[in-house]
């Protein structure tokens, strides 16, 4: 009874330390943070990019995406659009600075596709980023990425902002990348850890991309989760830029929902013990950085550990009323902390608007848990209205 008395503490600890990590975070921020922006870079020290677009069945938003990406305020580039599985007649860019690659076989993986542009590459590009097949990018999306390389960084997050917030998932799913931002993003890395990949809107070093990830095979979705482990585990930080921005599109509907979801759960699963890896490994030789980001990987997707919160807060109430208040008290920081974020963000009224569905999110996220285990058989690709390759 003892021992089951005790795991049944220990279960409370590991969901329940979900609910404040997130203001402690911003806590150590606060503590210990400190501005990493630098200055401009100096023209003869600029980076020469591969911005690669990757296409998997869907062409319809790639116009649009390579308009976008040769209205950048930036010269030295080359754009690759690896077009996986698709009908190519009826694309037709006309810059010298675009390139459509159509592989002879289906490649059916980001990371293939990927390295698929890597070795059609013009020249030998110094840089790298990754851009959706439905993202629309900022004009000065390179040069606010070149602040952070000129530091020093080899790996850059940007930011991904909502292209459109049509519905109430829309909303809601935007809403939700606004938390990860706030405190996945900007907060960690400026507690001096590494903000997390978010799958776009992200540059490397090419060496540092190849480094990582040429002598693996990643299929299915999650390839930045194996990159992240590659980079931080290898010593080096992401950082995160704010002004780096894309704009991504949101789901709308409630298939688009349960199947991303039920991907991105599968994806949690079969990569969350990498958490434990870098964590141990950041105690073993003291690494700020590996420990902090090895606890953020632990993390359960957002709406288990609520549920799981709400769960133990009901048994408690007919158990311990003491241990039930401090679950009410868990909650309540964090419900402050995801008000923070957003508050902290340029949050769309809509999204404020949309919190009064997050039971029904949540129950969609909850279809998805029960499909996750055949997600990657349920498509390969992120079907918005016209979407691409996840």
């Amino acid at each position: 009874m003892i021992v089951l008395e005790y795991f049944w503490y220990l279960i409370q600890i590991v969901i329940g330390y979900n609910l404040v990590f997130p203001v402690v975070l911003l806590l150590i921020y606060k503590l210990k943070g400190r501005k990493t922006r630098g200055s401009k870079v100096q023209a003869e020290k600029l980076p020469d990019y591969g911005i690669i677009v990757t296409a998997y069945e869907q062409t319809q938003q790639l116009s649009a995406v390579v308009a976008s990406l040769l209205k950048v305020n930036y010269s030295n580039y080359h754009i690759y659009v690896v077009a996986d599985k698709c009908d190519i007649s009826n694309l037709d860019f006309k810059s010298e600075k675009v390139s459509l690659l159509r592989p002879p076989t289906v490649l059916g993986s980001n990371t293939r596709s990927h390295f698929y542009a890597i070795n059609n590459f013009e020249r030998a590009h110094s840089h790298l980023t990754i851009i959706d097949s439905d993202n629309l990018t900022d004009p000065e999306y390179l040069n606010e990425l070149n602040v952070y390389f000129a530091q020093g960084f080899e790996a850059v997050q940007g930011i991904r902002e909502a292209k459109n917030l049509d519905s109430t998932y829309a909303c809601l799913d935007a809403g939700r990348d606004i938390y990860y931002h706030f405190y996945d993003g900007k907060i960690l890395f400026g507690a001096g850890s590494s903000a997390t990949l978010a799958g776009s809107g992200m540059a490397f070093t090419t060496s540092l991309y190849r480094k990582c990830l040429e002598h693996l095979d990643v299929t299915g979705a999650g390839f930045d989760k194996v990159l992240q482990e590659g980079i931080i585990s290898r010593g080096y930080r992401i950082a995160f830029s704010e002004n780096a921005i894309v704009y991504d599109e949101k789901t709308s509907g409630t298939d688009q929902l349960v199947n991303q979801r039920a991907r991105w759960i599968n994806t949690w699963f079969k990569y969350f013990a990498l958490g434990f890896k870098i964590f141990f490994k950041g105690i073993v030789s003291m690494n700020w950085n590996q420990f902090l980001f090895g606890l953020v990987l632990l993390r359960p997707p957002l709406f288990i550990f609520l549920l799981l919160s709400l769960l133990f807060l009901f048994v408690n109430l007919f158990i311990s009323f003491t241990v039930a208040t401090i679950w009410f008290a868990g909650l309540c920081v964090f419900v402050s902390g995801f008000y923070i974020a957003l508050k902290s963000s340029d949050t769309d009224p809509r999204i404020y608007q949309s919190l009064i569905n997050i039971p029904k999110f949540i129950s969609f996220q909850l279809v998805a848990l029960f499909k996750s285990r055949r997600a990657n058989q349920i498509s390969v690709a992120t079907k918005h209205g016209q979407s691409g390759q996840e």
